[in-house]
C-alpha cells in the first residue's frame, strides 16, 4: 500500500523530491485551538455552563474514554505558556475561539463575566506583545446550555441574542483583533449537532433541525458581519469571515459520470448549503439542494412544504457577499459514488444524507491511516478541494484555517511532518494553478480534547502531559518541521530533526503503548520517505 501511496501522494506539479519549495513573503502562517478543546476551567470564576460541559457530564458514555474538557490542557491557566509555543513555531498568527458562556454565563448580556472579559484580554496582549496576529473565532461549538433550553441554532431567537454576543467581543477586542471568523464549522454545528447522535447538543434528529439551524446560522452571521461593517470596521481596521469544512469527496471511478456527478453533489451540499448563500453570485442556497430536498419532501408527506426553509430575496441579497475571505478546514478525502433510487446507503428518510444521495467511504484505498479512523492521507483532495472553491465562487480569498493530522501520542511524529509537507504542496500546487490562497494554519497547537475520541487521539504539534498538574507542554518532531517551514516561507523534505535532550527526557517517561505507536508512525513515516524518494 505504501508504493501505490507513493503515486498518489506525489504533488500535482512536481517530484517531491525537488528539495525545496517557497511560499510567498506575505503568507500567513498560524496554528490553532478552540477553548472547550484547550482551555478547562469548566466552572472557574463565574463561567456558566456550555452545551459540551453538559453533554459530557451527563452522558459520558458517549464520549470514547468517558472524559471532559473539565480541565484539559489547562489554558484558563497556562495561557502564557500557549503564547511562548506560539512564538517558538515561528507563526505569525494564533487562531482561537471565544467560549460564549465564559463571557457571557447564561448567553445573553444581562450578565457579562469580568474574569472572562479579562482572559481573553490578556491572550490578546500578550499575543501582540510579539507581533502575532490574533485569529478570533466567536463560535466554535460552545453555546451556552441555557440558550440550547430554548431551542438553540433551531430558534430564531438565537439570532438577535448572537450578535449582541458579537457586539460585546468587537466593542472589547477589535481594536486589537484584526482577523474575525463568526462561526466555526456550520455543517457539523447543524447536522452533526442536529440531525446525528453525535456532537452537542445531539439530537439525532434527523431531516429537520439541521436545516433549520443552517437558516438561523447564516442569518446571525449575516447579522455581525453588516454589524462589523456598519459600526466597526473602519475605526478597527479589522476582516471578519466565516470557516467551513468539508472532506474532498474524489468520485469512486474517474470516468462515470454519475460518480462526478456525485461528487459535486456532495460539495454542493456539505459547502454549497454554507458558501452558496454567502459566496455566490446570485447567493441562496445550491439549486440542487433546493429542489431535491422539496422534492423528496412532498414525495415523504411533507406536503407543499420543504423541509429547507426558504430566503426572502431581501435575506437572500442580506447574506450574500458577507464574508471578507473564505476559510476553509479538511484533513481527508472519501470516495463517493451515487446513492442511487434504492437508497444503498441505507440512510434514515428523511435525512441530510438521503437528501444529499451520495454514499461515501475510503473501504479499497490504499491512502496510509491516521490516529483516527476517518481520516486518511490524500494530499490531492486537498488541491481538488482548493481548485473546486476557486472555480465555483469566482476566485475568493482562502485561508486554510484547520488542517492536520492526529496518532495515538508520541514525540517522534514523523508521519505528521511527511502529512505537513504532502498537504502543503498540494496548497502550492492549488496556488500555482491560480487559487487565491492567502494563509494556512495548522491544527493544532497542543495534544487536546477531541470531542467525541476525548484524549484518545492526538492532532498536537506539541505533546501535553495529562497526568502533570500544570499539564507540560513539550514540542513534538513536527513541531520543529513545522517552525522551519513558518521561519523560511518553505517545505524542505530534507529537513528531518532527531530528538533534542529536552524532547528525550520527556518521552523516555512516555507509556510504553505510546512509544510504540510512535515508533510504528516513525517506521511507516520513514518507509514512505524512502519510497517517496525524498531522503537526501
Amino acid at each position: 500500500s505504501l508504493i501505490s501511496f507513493s503515486i498518489c501522494a506525489y504533488s500535482v506539479h512536481s517530484n517531491p523530491s525537488s528539495s525545496v519549495r517557497h511560499f510567498p513573503n506575505d503568507f500567513l502562517w498560524g496554528v490553532g485551538s478552540s477553548s472547550y478543546q484547550i482551555e478547562g476551567g469548566w466552572n472557574a470564576d463565574d463561567k456558566g455552563e456550555s452545551i459540551w460541559d453538559y453533554l459530557t457530564h451527563k452522558n459520558p458514555e458517549k464520549i470514547v474514554d468517558q472524559s471532559n474538557g473539565d480541565i484539559s490542557a489547562d489554558s484558563y491557566h497556562q495561557w502564557r505558556r500557549d503564547v511562548e509555543m506560539v512564538r517558538e513555531l515561528h507563526v505569525t498568527s494564533y487562531r482561537f475561539s471565544l467560549s460564549w458562556p465564559r463571557i457571557m454565563p447564561g448567553g445573553y448580556m444581562n450578565h457579562v463575566s469580568t474574569a472572562g472579559i479579562k482572559y481573553y484580554s490578556n491572550l490578546i496582549d500578550e499575543l501582540l506583545r510579539y507581533n502575532i496576529t490574533p485569529m478570533v473565532t466567536m463560535y466554535h461549538w460552545e453555546l451556552p446550555q441555557r440558550l440550547q433550553e430554548l431551542g438553540g441554532w433551531t430558534n430564531p431567537e438565537i439570532i438577535p441574542v448572537f450578535k449582541d454576543y458579537a457586539r460585546l467581543v468587537l466593542e472589547m477586542y477589535g481594536d486589537r483583533v484584526k482577523i474575525w471568523t463568526t462561526i466555526n464549522e456550520p455543517w457539523h454545528v447543524c447536522e452533526h449537532g442536529y440531525g446525528v447522535d453525535y456532537m452537542a447538543p445531539s439530537y439525532n434528529f434527523p431531516g429537520i433541525p439541521a436545516y433549520l439551524c443552517g437558516h438561523n446560522l447564516l442569518k446571525a452571521h449575516a447579522e455581525v458581519v453588516h454589524m462589523y461593517r456598519d459600526e466597526f470596521q473602519q475605526r478597527q481596521g479589522g476582516r471578519m469571515g466565516i470557516t467551513l469544512d468539508t472532506s474532498w469527496p474524489e468520485p469512486r471511478d474517474q470516468d462515470s459520470a454519475e460518480d462526478r456527478e456525485a461528487s459535486d453533489r456532495a460539495m454542493q451540499f456539505y459547502v454549497g448549503w454554507f458558501a452558496h448563500p454567502i459566496f455566490s453570485k446570485h447567493g441562496n442556497y445550491p439549486k440542487v439542494m433546493i429542489e431535491r430536498i422539496r422534492n423528496l419532501s412532498k414525495q415523504q408527506g411533507f406536503g407543499a412544504r420543504s423541509r429547507l426553509p426558504e430566503f426572502t430575496m431581501e435575506e437572500i441579497h442580506r447574506i450574500k457577499g458577507t464574508s471578507d475571505f473564505f476559510g476553509i478546514n479538511s484533513y481527508t478525502s472519501n470516495l463517493v459514488n451515487s446513492n442511487g433510487h434504492n437508497n444503498t446507503g441505507k440512510f434514515p428518510i428523511p435525512s441530510f444524507n438521503h437528501d444529499m444521495g451520495v454514499v461515501e467511504s475510503q473501504a479499497g484505498v490504499d491512502w496510509p491511516g491516521s490516529g483516527s479512523v476517518w481520516l486518511k492521507v490524500y494530499p490531492k483532495g486537498m488541491y481538488n478541494l482548493l481548485m473546486w472553491i476557486h472555480r465555483e465562487y469566482n476566485g475568493p480569498e482562502i485561508i486554510v484555517t484547520e488542517n492536520g493530522v492526529s496518532d495515538r501520542g508520541g514525540l517522534e511524529d514523523y508521519a505528521r511532518v511527511d502529512y505537513y509537507n504532502l498537504y502543503l504542496s498540494a496548497v502550492l500546487d492549488a496556488m500555482e494553478d491560480g487559487a487565491n490562497i492567502s494563509g494556512y494554519i495548522a491544527w493544532s497547537l497542543m495534544d487536546s480534547y477531541e470531542w467525541k475520541a476525548g484524549y484518545t487521539e492526538k492532532f498536537g504539534l506539541y505533546h501535553v502531559d495529562f497526568s502533570s498538574p500544570n499539564r507540560t507542554r513539550t514540542p513534538k518532531i513536527s513541531a520543529r518541521v513545522f517552525a522551519n517551514i513558518c521561519k523560511t516561507n518553505a517545505i524542505d523534505w530534507s529537513y528531518r530533526p532527531t530528538l533534542n535532550d529536552e524532547q528525550l527526557v520527556v518521552a523516555a517517561r512516555l507509556p510504553a503503548e505510546s512509544m510504540e505507536t510512535s515508533n510504528a508512525a516513525s517506521t511507516l513515516s520513514w518507509s514512505l520517505a524512502l519510497l517517496l524518494g525524498i531522503l537526501l
